[in-house]
């Protein structure tokens, strides 16, 4: 079996025009990779295509073992609920809820238990019984990023998960993802503008003209 848990080859992708073609891409268990490059590059569209939310025009996704796009529906809903775990710029929280119900949901779903240290990394257990509205922008990306790992996945995807964020919190947030891939054999992939969060990662690649490099 792959020591992979995340392998892509020949990925293409069009919408109006080519924005990008023949990518090759593996991430392995423990492993943290960062993909830069100017906006409109494709770099959140690559992460989609990753991550089971976009099927590309040409080329081939394997996650975990598994050929992505020949599941069907229920394969890549159990995929989506146990084992990936997708991270945005915006915290997508349930505004009516406190923050520990929204994480509830998560961990309900996965049947995973919330652990307080995940919430004390963070900076956030003395939170959630706070309702989402009474909460700062920085506090509820931190309380979604939560919700995130409290269901433990096997892989983390990124997308900007710091652009909203100060420098400090920003720190905080990569220390934890990072500690989360290291601990638990996870792995990360993150995309973003922000060069040094990138070169916290084990791994950076440019997504430049089309075609995915990985940087010295």
């Amino acid at each position: 079996m792959s020591q992979f848990l995340l392998e892509a080859s020949d990925v293409s992708h069009s919408f109006d025009y080519t924005l990008f073609t023949d990518i090759d891409f593996t991430l392995a268990a423990y492993e943290s990779a960062a993909i830069v490059g100017r906006s409109g590059s494709g770099k959140s569209t690559l992460l989609h295509i990753f991550s089971t939310f976009m099927k590309p025009d040409e080329g081939k996704v394997t996650l975990f073992g598994k050929d992505l796009y020949t599941l069907d529906d229920d394969e890549i809903e159990a995929l989506r609920r146990y084992d990936v775990g997708i991270i945005f710029q915006f915290h997508y929280l349930f505004k009516g809820m406190s923050a520990m119900d929204n994480i509830e949901v998560a961990s309900m779903l996965s049947g995973e238990v919330i652990e307080d240290t995940i919430l004390e990394k963070l900076e956030i257990k003395e939170l959630m019984s706070k309702k989402v509205g009474e909460l700062s922008g920085g506090q509820q990306q931190r309380v979604s990023i939560a919700r995130v790992l409290s269901k433990k996945p096997r892989i983390i995807f990124a997308d900007e998960p710091t652009g909203n964020l100060d420098k400090e919190t920003a720190e905080l947030v990569m220390d934890v993802l990072l500690d989360y891939t290291k601990e638990t054999g996870a792995a990360l992939l993150l995309v973003t503008h922000d060069a040094s969060m990138a070169t916290r990662c084990d791994k950076t690649y440019r997504l430049e003209d089309k075609v995915l490099k990985e940087e010295a």
